[in-house]
C-alpha cells in the first residue's frame, strides 16, 4: 500500500479531530480543578509547545529553561487544548513514581499506542494486569540469572574485538583505523539480547542480516520530517493514526512480524523439552526460557501466548536501544576524555582476566563511575510522563507561586491530567546536582552526593531507570551488559574523534534519541580506533 500524500492525511486528521473533539473537550474540564501554575506561552493552537520539544536538539535544555523561569512546578500547554503539569521538584518526584500504580498511570491513548507497537506486555500493562505480569517475569532479573548470563555478554564483545582486530591488521601498524561504533555497538546488543534473552542467535556481529536488523538499520538512516513528527504527536490521541502506512509504521510492522515467528519458535522449542523430560542442565536458560519453564514447573501458565511474544517485544527493544545508545555515548565521552578513558584503562587493568559479575559491580569503581556518569548525561528515556487516574495532591519541597500570587507548598491534581518528569532534566539540572552538572565527571561519584539530588530516589539517585513499582525490571541485566562489554572495548582498544575532542554530536531521532556526529548520514559516530599498547 502507498503511503498517503501529506493533504490526504491533513483530511483524514481534519475529519477525526471534529469526530473527537468533544472527548477532549471532556478531558479538559475533568481537571479543571488542577491547580493553576505559571508556564510557557503556546506556540501553536494545535500543538500547543510538543512540536518545539520534539524537534529540539536537547529537549531537557528547554524543560530546564523553564523550570528556571517558572520553578520546579509548571505546566505546558500541549496538543489540542490540552495542558500538562511539568514537576522537577524531588519531593513532588518521589511522591510521583512511588504513586505510579495507584493513581499515576499510563493514559488510555498511550497504551493504545504501546499495544499497537509492542504488545500487551509489561509496558503496557497497568494494576493487577501488570503486579502479575512483573512477578513472573522477575525470577529471570535475578542476581543469579544474571551471573548466569554474564559470560553471553563478555562473548559478544570478544567476537566483535575479532573483527576489529581484521580490520586493525588491514591498516599501517600504529595508524589505527576509522570505524563507525555504533553500528558495532548496536551489533553487540542485538546478538547479546538475542542469545541472553530469547537463545536466538542474530549473528548480527558477523553481518548477518535479518528483517528485524533492516528494520533497526532503517530506523537509524531514516531522517525526521515536520509530518512525521506531527503524525507521532497526534497518535497518542488519535491511535487510529498508527494503521496509516507510513515508512516508519511500516518498519515497526515488519518488526512484530518477525519478533512473532521468533517467538512462536522459542515456544515449540519449550514445549518439546517438556514433554521429552530434557535434563534441567541441558535446557534453554535464556530469560524467557526460564521464565516459562518456571511457570509451567508450577502448573500455572501466568501469562497468556500473546502476552509472551509482547514481553520479547519489550526486552528485545528495550535491551537492544538502551544498551546500544548507552554504550556509544560511553565512547563518545571517554574519545573527549582521553585521561578518563586513560583511568578506566588502569582500573581495569587489576584484574587479568574478564571479571566475573560479582567483580563489575562492586570491585572496579572507575568502571561504575563511568557507567554511572554515562547514564546520567545520556538517559535513553528523556521523560516520564503518565494520567492521573484519581484525584491528587502532590507535596512541594519548594514552595512555588501561582500565577494569582498565591504561594503553595502542594498542588492539586484532578483526575485525568496529565503530569511529566522530564528525566533528562533533572538527570543534567544545575539546581540539583550543582554547577558542573552537565559535565562529565565521573569522580563525582567517588563521593557522596550532598547536592539537592539526593532526595531523588532513583537508582544512585539519577532518574535514568524510572522509580517506584514500574522502576527498570532490566535494570541489572543492562549494568551487567553495560560494564562487560565496556570493559573489553577499553582494555583492548584507544578510541579518539579523528577531527579532535571537540567535534560537534547532534541527536538523531530513532526509537530512542541517539548521537551522531555532525554532518553524518543518519546515527552514525565515526572514531579512530588503535590498539592498546
Amino acid at each position: 500500500m502507498a503511503s498517503l500524500s501529506v493533504h490526504g492525511l491533513l483530511v483524514l486528521l481534519g475529519l477525526w479531530i471534529c469526530t473527537k473533539l468533544f472527548l477532549h473537550v471532556w478531558r479538559r474540564s475533568s481537571s479543571t480543578q488542577t491547580t493553576q501554575l505559571e508556564g510557557p506561552p503556546s506556540t501553536s493552537r494545535f500543538l500547543g509547545v510538543m512540536r518545539e520539544l520534539s524537534l529540539a536538539p536537547d529537549s531537557g535544555e528547554i524543560y530546564q529553561e523553564w523550570a528556571t523561569r517558572y520553578g520546579p512546578a509548571y505546566e505546558i500547554p500541549a496538543e489540542l487544548g490540552r495542558r500538562r503539569i511539568v514537576i522537577t521538584d524531588p519531593k513532588a518526584v518521589t511522591h510521583f513514581y512511588n504513586s505510579e500504580r495507584s493513581i499515576y498511570v499510563r493514559a488510555e491513548n498511550d497504551r493504545l499506542f504501546i499495544g499497537k507497537i509492542f504488545g500487551r506486555g509489561v509496558l503496557w500493562a497497568e494494576g493487577d494486569t501488570h503486579k502479575r505480569q512483573r512477578k513472573a517475569l522477575t525470577p529471570a532479573f535475578s542476581n543469579a540469572a544474571i551471573r548466569r548470563l554474564t559470560s553471553v555478554f563478555y562473548d559478544s564483545a570478544y567476537k566483535m574485538k575479532s573483527h576489529w582486530d581484521v580490520i586493525l591488521d588491514s591498516v599501517p601498524s600504529g595508524e589505527g583505523a576509522i570505524i563507525e561504533v555504533q553500528e558495532w555497538m548496536n551489533r553487540i546488543a542485538l546478538d547479546s539480547i538475542g542469545i541472553a534473552g530469547f537463545s536466538h542467535d542474530f549473528r548480527y556481529i558477523d553481518g548477518q542480516k535479518s528483517a528485524v536488523t533492516a528494520v533497526f538499520e532503517g530506523l537509524q538512516v531514516m531522517p525526521t520530517s515536520i509530518l512525521s513528527t506531527f503524525v507521532f504527536i497526534l497518535s497518542f490521541n488519535f491511535p487510529f493514526l498508527l494503521s496509516l502506512p507510513t515508512a516508519r509504521m511500516r518498519l515497526f510492522w515488519e518488526l512484530r512480524a518477525s519478533l512473532d515467528v521468533i517467538a512462536q519458535r522459542l515456544l515449540a522449542t519449550t514445549r518439546r523439552e517438556k514433554e521429552g523430560g530434557v535434563a534441567e542442565e541441558l535446557t534453554d536458560k535464556s530469560i524467557i526460557g526460564l521464565l516459562l519453564k518456571a511457570e509451567t514447573s508450577d502448573g500455572q501458565l501466568h501469562m497468556t501466548q500473546e502476552e509472551v511474544v509482547a514481553q520479547m517485544n519489550v526486552l528485545l527493544l528495550a535491551g537492544y536501544e538502551t544498551t546500544s545508545v548507552s554504550l556509544t555515548w560511553a565512547l563518545v565521552e571517554l574519545a573527549r576524555h582521553p585521561e578518563m578513558q586513560d583511568k578506566l584503562r588502569k582500573d581495569l587493568a587489576t584484574f587479568n582476566t574478564d571479571p566475573t559479575w560479582d567483580q563489575l559491580v562492586s570491585e572496579l569503581p572507575y568502571l561504575d563511575a563511568t557507567v554511572l556518569e554515562v547514564l546520567r548525561l545520556h538517559p535513553p528515556v528523556d521523560k516520564s510522563a503518565r494520567e492521573a487516574a484519581h484525584d491528587d495532591v502532590i507535596p512541594l519541597g519548594t514552595p512555588i507561586v501561582t500565577p494569582s500570587g498565591q504561594t503553595i507548598s502542594s498542588i492539586v491534581i484532578g483526575k485525568g491530567t496529565s503530569v511529566v518528569a522530564p528525566i533528562r532534566c533533572m538527570n543534567r539540572s544545575e539546581s540539583l546536582w550543582g554547577p558542573d552538572a552537565k559535565e562529565f565527571k565521573p569522580e563525582r561519584w567517588f563521593q557522596e552526593i550532598t547536592t539537592p539530588a539526593k532526595e531523588l530516589q532513583g537508582h544512585r539517585h539519577i532518574l535514568s531507570f524510572h522509580d517506584g513499582p514500574r522502576t527498570c525490571l532490566g535494570k541489572t541485566f543492562a549494568l551487567a551488559e553495560f560494564k562487560a562489554a565496556l570493559s573489553v572495548l577499553i582494555r583492548n582498544f584507544v578510541f579518539e574523534f579523528p577531527d579532535g575532542p571537540d567535534t560537534k554530536i547532534e541527536k538523531h531521532v530513532s526509537i530512542v534519541p541517539r548521537p551522531k556526529v555532525a554532518g553524518q548520514n543518519g546515527a552514525k559516530v565515526p572514531l579512530k580506533v588503535t590498539w592498546v599498547e
